[in-house]
């Protein structure tokens, strides 16, 4: 504003890794309508390929009303959540994520953030001192039903060598572990036997443990600030070169999540949904342009519920072909539990 003296200049910025504490929390992130457009955005950037997700009469017909895609839930969660890592270095691990429910088009999330658990890195010479803090995420509805409760790990950077506080929690307690009695809360209420009969074919049927699908087709990483941005995501890194440290930004993780899981649902075409993630491990760093290729490992077939389905434990291990013809690597290890029509 033309005359105006600046009295002071306020830094708009997030914690560094010192600044955190045990029991600390971060509710400011707004909160989010999922609708028909956020949900074609993130159909176009990953290629959601999850039935009931894209056909709105069959969604209707098994679950009354549009249900959104999880992995667009996970991602507005997780963007929601980085009030407390905008200055993340990479994020490390996912555990214990279950969908309480299945959110609907139209339904609203809204965040909450704890940090639950802090440990220094050991110093290593010409490198910032680092160090990890575990964040528990709740999310809620408009209504105030739980969706999602789950661990996220997190590098952040420390001010420097000085600033250090020596935390030492072991990260090894983060329970990778889930409920086998609250899995199936995010089908309450569908009407399987309906899905069955729209999808003739195998489906839970034909599925054994050990069974292993290589998807041939892989995946150009594309449209990465936009899932940012769509997410509510905040972590500079994947948005300004400059925050990453590398010189170019990082993919935010669920990016990478939503294209393997793109690819896990050509393997298995008639998965009805996801009911959890066990555990989920960035292996390495992912950019825009990267080429993914995912291959997927039938670890356990459950036994046939009482709402007609079957839980079925999943392993997707994705590779990333760089760019930059660096060569090839894996990228992430995701064990999730899918549900199935039997």
């Amino acid at each position: 504003m033309s005359g105006a003296a600046v009295r002071h200049e306020i830094d708009v910025s997030g914690p560094y890794y010192e600044d955190l504490q045990v029991g600390q929390r971060f509710d400011g992130s707004p909160g989010m309508t999922l609708t028909e457009g956020a949900a074609a955005v993130h159909q176009a950037i990953v290629g959601d390929r999850l039935r009931l997700a894209l056909d709105t009469h069959l969604s209707q017909a098994v679950a009354g009303g549009q249900i959104a895609h999880p992995g667009l839930v996970c991602d507005v969660a997780i963007g929601q959540s980085t009030l407390a890592t905008q200055r993340v270095i990479g994020n490390l691990f996912y555990r214990g994520l279950v969908f309480r429910r299945s959110p609907r088009i139209g339904d609203t999330l809204r965040t909450s953030t704890e940090v639950v658990a802090l440990r220094d890195n050991a110093a290593r010479s010409a490198r910032q001192p680092t160090g990890l803090v575990v964040l528990r995420v709740r999310t809620v509805d408009q209504e105030f039903r739980e969706v999602l409760d789950y661990h996220r790990c997190a590098m952040l950077p420390m001010r420097g060598e000085a600033a250090r506080p020596g935390h030492a929690d072991d990260l090894e307690a983060i329970s990778a572990a889930l409920d086998p009695a609250g899995l199936l809360a995010c089908v309450e209420g569908f009407d399987l036997e309906a899905y069955r009969a729209a999808l003739p074919g195998p489906q839970a049927d034909g599925l054994e443990a050990g069974q292993r699908y290589v998807v041939e087709t892989a995946d150009t990483v594309s449209g990465a600030t936009e899932l940012v941005r769509l997410s509510l995501n905040v972590a500079g890194a994947h948005s300004d070169p400059d925050a990453s440290g590398r010189g170019r930004r990082l993919v935010y993780g669920g990016h990478t999540i939503g294209v393997a899981c793109s690819q896990l649902t050509r393997a298995l075409p008639d998965l009805v949904t996801i009911a959890g993630w066990r555990s989920c491990d960035h292996l390495a760093p992912v950019f825009e342009g990267d080429v993914l290729h995912s291959a997927v490992t039938v670890e356990a077939v459950g036994d046939l519920s009482a709402q007609g389905a079957r839980l079925v434990d999943l392993r997707v291990q994705t590779d990333a072909v760089r760019i930059d013809a660096s060569g090839r690597e894996p990228v992430l290890d995701w064990h999730l539990v899918g549900v199935m029509a039997a």
